[in-house]
């Protein structure tokens, strides 16, 4: 082979590497594509003046900064939960709670199907929510209510939020019930006690269910009517809780025995058992919202650490 060949060999060898350079592209593979951010769902059960627990739950998530992408409410969970999404901070709800007293949402009335009535919350709602409307609302809400005739769960997530909120706290024997689109409802613990099951249905990905489980009635027995009322639906939702519990990944709660259904001057005590409960939680919290941001790493990680070649 002469030198003339040789030379010639030499080019088409090296332009045939070159061409194949170029052919992978002068730019980086493309990082695989991640699965979405995992949404963190949070559902607040009922619990009358225990309820104000539920605003110590939301504090501590706050000063994490843990973002909630869904909530879901039953009876003053529901209350709590559109004033949140609304963007009420955990540290006004705090201050509102100081305030808050039985009569400024219910009054008490001759009925034959209450001895109360909750359309003072037509009032009080538009000065704790900020807006009208569902649509409106920062984070998405599900308001959970029971329908009295078929007893079928009614879950709201649009239109008015006002008489969905009413109707969600409509406690059997206590409160009237409430019509809305010509049905009538009453509380939505019957239905969701702890509304996990419509966070999974809206796409959360990881539940926080806060059930406020105090029985009504201690060992001095019941007081009047409503105690006896209270005490029998307080043991049915402790029998049925398994319904709830298969759709929350973390249950809290919050210890509130000793606190009256009634006792909203208790307010300071209240938000500190929903802290301390919140706070506990924290680790397994973390652990969820950590692994998975571990996993994210992990593959961008290895995708940053494939060769690639560039043309010259």
């Amino acid at each position: 082979m002469t030198h003339l060949q040789r030379l010639v060999r030499s080019a088409k060898a090296f332009s045939h590497a070159l061409t194949r350079v170029s052919s992978l592209g002068s730019t980086p593979p493309p990082k695989p594509k991640l699965a979405p951010k995992p949404k963190l769902g949070l559902a607040l059960g009922g619990g009358f003046a225990r309820g104000l627990s539920h605003v110590g739950v939301l504090k501590v998530l706050e000063e994490e900064k843990i973002a909630i992408d869904y909530m879901a409410g039953t009876s003053v969970g529901s209350v709590i939960a559109a004033a949140f999404c609304s963007g009420v901070s955990a540290k006004e709800l705090e201050e509102i709670a100081k305030m808050v007293r039985f009569r400024d949402f219910a009054r008490w009335t001759v009925s034959r199907y209450g001895i109360c009535n909750n359309d003072r919350m037509q009032e009080f709602l538009p000065r704790v929510v900020k807006v009208k409307t569902f649509e409106e609302l920062k984070i998405p809400l599900a308001v959970a209510a029971t329908d009295f005739v078929t007893g079928e769960p009614v879950v709201f997530q649009s239109g008015p939020i006002c008489d969905p909120v009413r109707a969600s706290c409509a406690y059997p024997g206590m409160f009237a019930p409430v019509q809305v689109a010509g049905q009538w409802l009453v509380d939505g613990m019957l239905g969701h006690a702890v509304p996990s099951t419509p966070l999974r249905e809206m796409g959360a990905d990881y539940v926080i269910g806060v059930y406020l489980n105090a029985h009504w009635v201690q060992l001095r027995g019941p007081r009047h009517l409503f105690d006896v009322i209270g005490q029998c639906f307080s043991i049915a939702q402790a029998r049925m809780s398994a319904q709830w519990r298969k759709d929350a990944d973390l249950v809290l709660e919050p210890n509130v025995d000793g606190f009256s259904y009634d006792g909203f001057d208790r307010s300071a005590e209240l938000i500190a058992s929903g802290e301390r409960a919140m706070r506990a939680a924290l680790p397994a919290l973390r652990k969820f919202l950590e692994g998975n941001s571990a996993v994210e790493d992990e593959l961008l990680a290895k995708a940053d650490a494939k060769p690639h070649l560039t043309a010259a």
